[in-house]
């Protein structure tokens, strides 16, 4: 007898609908929003040396990294830039314990390490020599800022997909911006290569370990690199990059003069800001010549690249609001009103635990808010059982 089924089969891939629960489509954000985002929360970061805060950035910055990376080659490499972030603290700890500069009587004593004699003219930098714990922990405060620097510039390469933020860039950087686009997709593609070799090495009951697997491990992972690098360069020369275009040498002659200028009124207007007793023609006037300077060579120049983009990333209310929750987690830190400016930096001298400022916490965790408001990606939302058939006969 013919077969005869229940149930419902899945419709046909078609336009996707939004889901019954309620839960929004999956889609890829905007790179240039989590670059907003993550250069935001650095700059908060640059202006604390608190380490409470310092914690809750990096809590932050693992819940949204959690929240919304994908499966994407580039976004394993986070746990990396941790690795490297304990790395800057430890060596900013052991050189300041190495290259001492002595210790007052209120400093609680560690440890002595032998003092080698350094001459006359190496003044002010003694090796070796008491150690305290005053000197240690403003060593650890100052690593751990610079390792939360470190991981936020590694939450945006984890959360962005680099390949997609070449297309918003000006025609005139479009040279620049792969060069830029490849030598950050390094990192990532190393780490897989390295995953993938040690996983391939399991599978072979590879047991050998410490320097004597190092060579077994680093020769396929260069191995790859230069394979994919050849990969690369045929490609880029397939699709006729690097080829003269229509711009003539005058042309080119202009634009490099005037993005020169630029950035000479650029650099000036930012001295006029920073230095009080700077003229007022080195301050905003300059930095707004030196603004237009720039757009105007960017114009010209991204006349000569002529490119089509295929499905432009659009920029909706979840990029706004990704971007916005960055900023102003800076403009508060940078701001101080509503608390203490000391509280971001404390005092080691007396020694005592560091409080926590309530308007800069907010601020921080309102860059958490990154992982909510943003689209959850493609690779992260389960997909929908396909419903159970019965077949009689």
């Amino acid at each position: 007898m013919p077969r005869t089924t229940t149930g419902t089969r899945p419709p046909a891939a078609g336009p996707a609908v939004p889901d019954p629960r309620g839960r929004r489509l999956p889609r890829s954000l905007h790179p240039v929003a989590w670059w907003v985002w993550a250069l935001a929360l650095a700059t908060a970061v640059s202006r604390t040396n608190n380490p409470l805060l310092l914690f809750l950035v990096l809590a932050v910055l693992g819940y949204v990294i959690t929240m919304r990376r994908t499966e994407a080659p580039w976004a394993r490499g986070f746990k990396y830039y941790l690795y490297l972030a304990l790395t800057v603290v430890a060596i900013r700890v052991v050189f300041r314990a190495i290259f001492a500069t002595g210790i007052t009587p209120h400093d609680h004593f560690l440890f002595a390490l032998p003092r080698i004699p350094t001459p006359d003219w190496y003044a002010g930098i003694q090796i070796g020599g008491p150690v305290s714990l005053e000197a240690l922990l403003s060593a650890a405060t100052d690593g751990l800022r610079l390792a939360c620097m470190l991981c936020c510039i590694g939450a945006a390469n984890t959360l962005a997909n680099p390949k997609r933020a070449l297309r918003v860039l000006p025609g005139a950087l479009y040279e620049l911006g792969v060069a830029v686009t490849v030598s950050l997709s390094v990192a990532p593609q190393l780490v897989q290569s390295v995953q993938r070799v040690h996983r391939a090495r399991r599978l072979r009951a590879g047991r050998t370990k410490g320097l004597r697997a190092l060579r077994g491990i680093v020769v396929p992972v260069l191995e790859d690199a230069l394979e994919r690098s050849l990969r690369l360069a045929a490609a880029m020369d397939s699709r006729g990059y690097g080829r003269a275009g229509s711009a003539t040498p005058r042309s080119r002659r202009l634009t490099g003069a005037l993005m020169l200028s630029g950035m000479c009124g650029l650099c000036a207007g930012a001295y006029g800001l920073l230095d009080a007793t700077a003229p007022r023609l080195l301050g905003f006037p300059a930095l707004l010549a030196g603004s237009i300077l720039c757009v105007a060579g960017l114009r010209l120049g991204g006349r000569r690249v002529t490119r089509t983009s295929y499905r432009p990333d659009p920029w909706l209310f979840a990029e706004w609001a990704v971007a916005g929750c960055g900023v102003v987690s800076a403009v508060v830190l940078f701001a101080g009103t509503g608390f203490d400016a000391a509280e971001l930096n404390p005092s080691i001298y007396p020694l005592s635990w560091p409080t926590l400022p309530l308007v800069p916490a907010a601020a921080i965790l309102l860059a958490g808010v990154a992982g909510v408001v943003s689209p959850p990606p493609a690779a992260s939302v389960p997909q929908s059982p396909e419903p159970r058939t019965e077949e009689t006969k």
